[in-house]
């Protein structure tokens, strides 16, 4: 059986490369069959490239579109697979995070995508403000859609480099959130200039099993040479993207 991902009213399917264009579409009528609420199959042909990590795809079966519409955590989204990166895995480190979020907070989300964590926040924490920053013009126009979509007025969302955008912000964060695709800039400077002094930063990283320790190591140098202290509450395994390579979340508070 094929590898696959739900988003929603759509699954992309990672087929074996030997897979026949006739044994697709079984695959596809079985998982049509399977999960009622499906109405598109789709066929994972790339893997996620370039800065703003999108997919490619191909149409395989049923409804022939690109959108898809997805609920999560009491919010619905609107989005284009192929267009937006979006991971539906990440749904519960979502709402651990916006658990997390205590009365009155502002928080950053940085990479903010379709609006997925902001909007999660924004519904299920009790965050004053939210301000999500994201390069994909895309995305972006989906991420208002669902903010007015969600009927939320506590929301700010921003269209542009994070680099560019973020150090002209005014204000700064009780919170950051940064969920960042896998590239090799941390961002974290740009972090510990607009975090509050006791303010909790929620950083992803990308390492192997076996390399976990150099992520501990990357947040205590950064925190270095931006002079803040820094306490390192928890570093999870927050899902596996290869073979023992994995996307951890490391919490830390800014002391200083």
């Amino acid at each position: 059986m094929a590898n696959y991902d739900i988003i929603g009213n759509t699954i992309i399917v990672k087929f074996d490369k030997n897979t026949k264009a006739s044994e697709k579409k079984k695959i596809a009528k079985r998982l049509l069959a399977e999960h009622k609420g499906a109405r598109t199959i789709l066929e994972k042909v790339e893997k996620f490239s370039g800065r703003l990590r999108t997919l490619k795809t191909k149409y395989v079966f049923g409804e022939k579109t690109k959108e898809a519409i997805y609920k999560e955590n009491g919010c619905i989204f609107r989005l284009n697979v192929d267009k937006c990166y979006f991971s539906p895995r990440l749904s519960t480190e979502r709402k651990e995070i916006a658990e997390q979020i205590r009365k009155g907070e502002d928080v950053l989300v940085m990479f903010g995508g379709i609006g997925v964590f902001a909007i999660v926040i924004a519904k299920n924490g009790k965050a004053k403000k939210i301000v999500s920053v994201e390069l994909g013009r895309e995305c972006n126009k989906y991420a208002v859609e669902n903010v007015k979509r969600n009927k939320l007025n506590n929301v700010e969302l921003i269209q542009g480099d994070v680099r560019k955008k973020v150090p002209k912000l005014k204000e700064k964060f009780d919170r950051i959130v940064m969920p960042r695709p896998n590239l090799k800039d941390s961002f974290l400077d740009i972090a510990f200039k607009k975090i509050k002094k006791n303010g909790i930063i929620h950083y992803y990283g990308f390492y192997k099993e076996n390399e976990s320790e150099k992520l501990r190591e990357l947040i205590y140098e950064e925190a270095k040479k931006a002079k803040r202290e820094i306490d390192i509450l928890k570093i999870k395994k927050a899902g596996e993207i290869g073979v023992r390579k994995y996307r951890y979340r490391v919490d830390f508070v800014v002391k200083n």
